[in-house]
């Protein structure tokens, strides 16, 4: 049969294939994002869940129509390649199975970026290659291993929108592996993403900054990130992005790592008109670890230098907030919150740790810098909530320690 008539043969086959073969994908439980774009799904994090029963086998004529996809996939046609591209895209757009077996297409979808042909062959195999490596760390190393570095740095440069976006897709997602992280930032991709957060369209932006937060957590890296100087163009994506997005989330943990490593970027945050107010919006109306990172990068602001930063903090109404994270946030976030609820007072010498039962006095002395009767009736609902949840842990404390007193 020819490559034509295998293909059109191969349609109807691989259609039973998807039909029958059931959408599996892991979550995530790392710091990295890993996740696909390109309108496959929705461009936060891929949580999928799976029910126990469902059961995934591969048929003897769904492993045929893997193998033809496969032989397309190395064909000399380009069209009979376009369309297992496609194919590939589709069928491992949710299930981790697929990708498994579609990893030996990982070197010939790799040369089609190479090719000098239109831009939809370019476009099909960056998908191809974007949902084979979601959630899977050896097809992530072997699309690295296989040269794709290079031309997805050429694509990220492209005057092609799309192109850019895609490409940025993919080193977030090939930035997850640590294996992947030093090779990336040692190809100069660092200063491109932040030109991208610059210039780029609004998800490839979204996407070059979490690239950048998965890199960053090398340390070769971060330096490499701070060289570039790329507090500006962050905190004007975190201004312009909604403060619950995974956006936001990244954002303010890329700027945490900054301010940690340097005075120009604690300068520069403080200086940039609303960037302070920007992360306080996050420390408000964010994600639990959005929240997190944003009371860390205040805290770090104050612990550096209290006299110079503890006036702009303020001035950004940030007390409602610290309460309540003292009540609902994780337990870093309302450790970090009592401890810049007590570098935010007027005494000059905190205490380092802070005590159940002072928490209301130094709240007290600070509500007198909020400005306005609303501010201040949210900062003194906020300090009544974490009275009572106080006094409640208290009155348990007591209950259980009292009841180990008893005799019978």
């Amino acid at each position: 049969m020819d490559l034509a008539g295998e293909t059109n043969s191969l349609i109807s086959t691989v259609a039973s294939f998807s039909s029958s073969s059931s959408s599996v994908s892991s979550i995530d439980t790392s710091l990295d994002c890993d996740s696909p774009r390109g309108g496959d799904v929705d461009h936060e994090l891929l949580h999928t869940a799976v029910s126990p029963s469902v059961s995934v086998s591969i048929s003897s004529s769904s492993s045929a129509s893997i193998q033809r996809v496969l032989s397309l996939i190395r064909s000399k046609d380009l069209d009979s390649r376009l369309f297992a591209a496609k194919e590939i895209r589709r069928l491992t757009k949710t299930s981790h199975r697929c990708r498994r077996h579609f990893s030996q297409a990982v070197e010939p979808l790799v040369s089609m970026l190479r090719f000098d042909s239109p831009e939809s062959h370019h476009e099909a195999a960056l998908l191809a290659l974007l949902n084979l490596a979601v959630k899977d760390e050896k097809n992530k190393v072997s699309i690295i291993e296989a040269g794709a570095l290079e031309p997805i740095i050429n694509f990220l440069q492209s005057n092609s929108p799309t192109l850019q976006e895609y490409a940025s897709a993919s080193l977030l997602t090939l930035s997850a592996s640590a294996n992947n992280k030093p090779i990336i930032g040692a190809n100069g991709v660092i200063p491109l993403l932040v030109k991208v957060i610059k210039h780029g369209s609004p998800q490839a932006k979204a996407d070059a900054v979490m690239a950048l937060s998965n890199l960053s957590t090398l340390p070769d890296n971060l330096s490499m990130i701070l060289a570039t100087k790329p507090l500006s163009p962050i905190l004007n994506l975190l201004k312009s992005s909604k403060k619950s997005s995974k956006t936001s989330e990244k954002c303010c943990s890329l700027i945490e790592s900054l301010i940690v490593s340097g005075e120009d970027a604690r300068t520069g945050l403080v200086s940039d008109e609303g960037g302070v107010l920007a992360v306080v919006e996050v420390l408000e109306n964010g994600s639990l670890q959005a929240r997190e990172h944003a009371v860390g990068v205040l805290l770090t602001l104050c612990q550096s230098d209290r006299s110079k930063y503890r006036e702009p903090i303020l001035r950004e109404g940030v007390i409602p907030g610290l309460l309540e994270l003292t009540v609902q946030g994780t337990s870093k976030s309302r450790t970090k919150a009592q401890r810049l609820l007590c570098l935010l007072r007027d005494s000059e010498s905190p205490r380092s740790e802070v005590q159940p039962d002072t928490i209301e006095n130094i709240v007290s002395s600070l509500i007198s810098h909020i400005d306005g009767d609303d501010q201040s009736g949210k900062a003194k609902k906020m300090l009544a909530e974490m009275v009572q949840v106080s006094m409640e842990k208290s009155l348990r404390h007591l209950q259980e320690r009292a009841s180990t007193l008893v005799r019978p």
